[in-house]
């Protein structure tokens, strides 16, 4: 198939897009979640503490519904305890599901697509299964993973391991100092945990769109295949684009001799224009070309008669801004009319230019 040396097109990166092959870093939405949840405990953290207390309370002193509590009254009581909990936790638990989405966000953008779940038979064959659970990649993703894992544990050894003492000292303070003693070097966990997976992650994603790229590389054979398909095929384009010359040659050689003047720039820009007496108005481009077809119109009119006149300014305004068969436009108008008038003047064609110069 060829080497993949060439860097991935915009349309290959966009197909593989819609399929929803993307870089993306799961451990930046996991580190992103993670601070949000952290933040959100400090903040609300009391207040969750203190209403987790209330239900607790409620629940020792015979407060919850199914009091008193027996072995039928058991069920209202827990789920009055799950109610509870859940009103005062779910909220936390949003915040950090949305911010993790808004970190994948940030990574990916919007994007909306069933290609990777839409079922293939191909996933079924345990062969190729197996082949890919060993191969190369998944076996470095294993070897990753357990290695982050062994960091991340190493570090919270080391921060647990230098707050033993104050941790035993909480055994002899009361219930209230002792679990914010515990709740403070669980933050101060936190905040270190938190700190390495978001080195990890950013790390992580550098590696993800460094390898989305590597994926996405093509060989030359498909970047040419690729350019064909949105090109069209070169023969059939190079014909196409011959007969458009020939009819253009074959329309300009009917049109260039019936001219009444051939405004040149005098190299680059040919128009033909044509002021027709009966039908009134003002005058027609009726030809016009650039370069190689400039030279021919000029031919043309050597041939047939018709007269060139140097005008560079006005030829290359009524190039650019008038279209074969249109009339010249009113700022074109006297400009034009002195142009017949001499054309007119040397044919001792007086009174034609004289209607002309009027239109």
């Amino acid at each position: 198939m060829g080497e993949r040396s060439e860097q991935p097109t915009a349309k290959r990166l966009s197909d593989a897009r819609s399929k929803g092959q993307v870089p993306k870093s799961q451990d930046l939405g996991a580190a992103g979640g993670l601070i949000v949840a952290i933040i959100t405990l400090v903040v609300f953290g009391a207040g969750v503490m203190e209403g987790l207390a209330r239900i607790m309370r409620r629940v020792l002193s015979a407060q919850t519904p199914g009091d008193p509590l027996t072995f039928d009254s058991i069920l209202p009581a827990a789920r009055y305890v799950a109610i509870e909990g859940a009103m005062l936790l779910l909220p936390l638990l949003i915040i950090a599901a949305l911010a993790a989405y808004a970190v994948q966000f940030m990574q990916v953008g919007w994007l909306l697509t069933a290609e990777p779940i839409r079922p293939k038979l191909e996933k079924l064959d345990p062969i190729k299964g197996t082949i890919k659970l060993f191969n190369k990649r998944n076996l470095v993703k294993t070897i990753v993973n357990s290695l982050k894992l062994v960091v991340v544990i190493f570090v919270s050894w080391l921060v647990i391991a230098a707050r033993v003492d104050v941790l035993a000292a909480a055994i002899r303070l009361d219930a209230a100092p002792a679990l914010l003693l515990v709740a403070r070097v669980i933050l101060e966990l936190a905040i270190w945990l938190v700190v390495l997976l978001l080195a990890i992650a950013i790390i992580d994603f550098v590696y993800q769109k460094w390898q989305h790229t590597q994926d996405m590389k093509m060989t030359k054979q498909q970047v040419k295949d690729e350019r064909r398909s949105m090109e069209g095929d070169p023969e059939v384009k190079g014909r196409r684009i011959k007969m458009a010359r020939e009819i253009a040659m074959q329309r300009i050689a009917s049109t260039v001799p019936q001219a009444d003047v051939i405004v040149t720039n005098p190299e680059h820009f040919s128009v033909a224009i044509k002021y027709d007496q009966d039908e009134g108005g003002a005058p027609r481009v009726v030809a016009k070309g650039a370069d190689h077809l400039a030279l021919r119109i000029r031919q043309l009119a050597r041939l047939a008669g018709v007269p060139i006149v140097e005008r560079p300014p006005l030829a290359r305004a009524l190039y650019w801004g008038i279209e074969v068969g249109q009339e010249i436009a009113p700022e074109h108008y006297q400009a034009v009319a002195e142009i017949l008038a001499y054309v007119y003047r040397m044919n001792d064609q007086q009174p034609a230019a004289s209607r002309a110069a009027s239109a």
